[in-house]
């Protein structure tokens, strides 16, 4: 897991293996590119429209999603979706699935953040259950998990909790205002049209080689 602190008080979390996964999309893209150029030439080229995609595919599933912490609220950076939060808008942060940011009229999941799943609970250490901010434990002190500081969900959820908490302490959140409070939400259509590019382009490619 990555935590990126940047300029004016803002942190972004990305997960480590989803970099993994991204890196591994590319060079297998890569590889078949080189390997095509060798076998067949640059004439073969245009039918390498499906690693293109594969390419295009780490980007967008795996490198660019991200969770974006600021004072003025959560950005979560989903592959076709760009979804902004203001903290007044914010009334209960769930990792069931995965890092979830729920309002009073909808609730909005984080691509970058998944919950870990039936088994996540067997690697939890000591520490991974301590210190993490008051809204995470359940009756008992219990802990998800997916709330688990060792879990991807977990991990981006301390950081919003965190900083929700920070500025309901400091008075910065006014109580009350969720119902009034607008999410900003912007489909990205130039990540639609190009995977719909890629994809029509990749099918050509199979069917005319």
């Amino acid at each position: 897991m990555s935590r990126e602190p940047h300029a004016g008080n803002v942190e972004i979390f990305k997960a480590r293996t989803s970099r993994l996964f991204a890196w591994t999309c590319w060079a297998i893209a890569a590889f078949g590119v080189v390997v095509t150029l060798v076998v067949a030439g640059p004439g073969a080229l245009p039918g390498t429209a499906p690693l293109l995609l594969v390419a295009f595919i780490g980007w967008l599933l795996f490198w660019r999603p991200a969770v974006v912490v600021l004072d003025s609220g959560v950005r979560l950076e989903n592959p076709y979706r760009t979804i902004e939060v203001p903290w007044d808008a914010l009334v209960q942060v769930d990792t069931r699935y995965a890092l979830t940011l729920m309002t009073p009229h909808k609730k909005y999941p984080a691509w970058a953040a998944p919950a870990p799943g039936i088994w996540g609970g067997r690697n939890a250490r000591p520490e991974h259950l301590k210190g993490l901010p008051d809204t995470t434990y359940g009756p008992g002190s219990s802990v998800r998990p997916g709330d688990l500081k060792n879990t991807d969900s977990g991990a981006a959820a301390v950081l919003v909790r965190t900083r929700w908490q920070a500025l309901v302490e400091s008075g910065q959140v006014e109580p009350g205002r969720a119902e009034e409070a607008v999410v900003a939400v912007t489909v990205e259509w130039f990540r639609v049209a190009a995977t719909v590019a890629l994809a029509a382009a990749s099918y050509w490619a199979v069917f005319r080689y």
